[in-house]
């Protein structure tokens, strides 16, 4: 993805350009490329550090990390991004057990990275799934490209850029599906996967809409190819899967997280989508684990 100006890809930069335009739009504090290999020398506590307001975007390349937010913890494998402000609730580390964690990462601040982290975190939350290929991803790595080759020089060009790669990522956020969808079944797509966790029934997610269920209902249909309850268990099934890594989870409390009353019924739909039942998934000696679901 870089060019030859990197002659090791392994970097960090700090920047502290003056132009008051970083603090009222949005400024690049730090980025980097980083392999860490030992848990003690990596591991950051949010409530810690000196640095005050500003958003960090971490991007998993390889390996795997970890977070807590909050008292939860979330696994952190290739693809997986997190999005935290400073100072918040939170520490990323390399977990004991891990082999290795490579990751990219960009530290902004200024009041339009705050608003968009703020829109960003009410939309998904903290925890992010991307495509290597995808725009805010790729843009990471062009700013380090152009850090490397000493074409980032001054506050202009670190509000342009940092600005540039939060409104992508805003953008792949809030129109992650598909851009081309009716803005009301964009907002039922965010509606569900802000609320999967919890009971959510047709009426709740038709109610977001404004329109009739049944006009609803097929114009859902129709621009996914799924109906709207069948989206729901489909992001429950995919944050089930997510979980399921996680050995310190019962399959009762991953029940609950993704919206199940009961490990009882929870076995029964994971079973009736997959096929097998949540433990021997888990297991994974018979059964090819995935990251992503396509449904019909």
């Amino acid at each position: 993805m870089l060019n030859k100006t990197f002659k090791s890809p392994y970097q960090t930069y700090g920047f502290q350009f003056k132009g008051e335009q970083q603090e009222s739009v949005a400024g690049i504090y730090s980025l980097g490329w980083e392999k860490k290999l030992k848990q003690s020398e990596y591991d950051w506590d949010g409530m810690k550090r000196k640095e005050i307001g500003k958003v960090i975007f971490q991007y998993t390349l390889n390996g795997r990390g970890q977070i807590d937010i909050a008292g939860k913890t979330y696994e952190l494998n290739s693809g997986d991004a997190f999005l935290v402000n400073l100072p918040s609730e939170h520490r990323y580390y390399l977990p004991e057990d891990s082999e290795g964690w490579e990751f990219i990462f960009i530290t902004l601040y200024g009041k339009e990275a705050l608003k968009c982290y703020e829109i960003i975190k009410e939309a998904v939350g903290h925890i992010i799934h991307l495509d290597s290929s995808s725009r805010p991803v790729t843009h990471v790595f062009n700013v380090l490209e152009k850090a490397a080759s000493s074409n980032l020089q001054d506050a202009y060009q670190s509000s342009e850029q940092s600005y540039s790669f939060i409104m992508k990522l805003t953008r792949h956020v809030l129109n992650s599906d598909n851009e081309s969808w009716p803005k009301s079944v964009q907002k039922a797509i965010l509606f569900i996967r802000q609320h999967y966790n919890k009971p959510i029934s047709l009426e709740d997610i038709v109610k977001v809409t404004g329109m009739s269920k049944y006009h609803f209902t097929r114009l859902f249909q129709t621009s996914t190819q799924i109906t709207p309850m069948k989206y729901v268990t489909k992001i429950r099934m995919e944050e089930a899967i997510k979980l399921l890594k996680n050995q310190n989870l019962t399959i009762d409390e991953i029940a609950y997280e993704v919206g199940y009353a009961n490990g009882n019924y929870f076995n029964k739909v994971f079973r009736s989508f997959f096929g097998v039942s949540p433990g021997k998934y888990r297991n994974g000696e018979t059964f090819l684990q995935f990251d992503h679901i396509v449904t019909d």
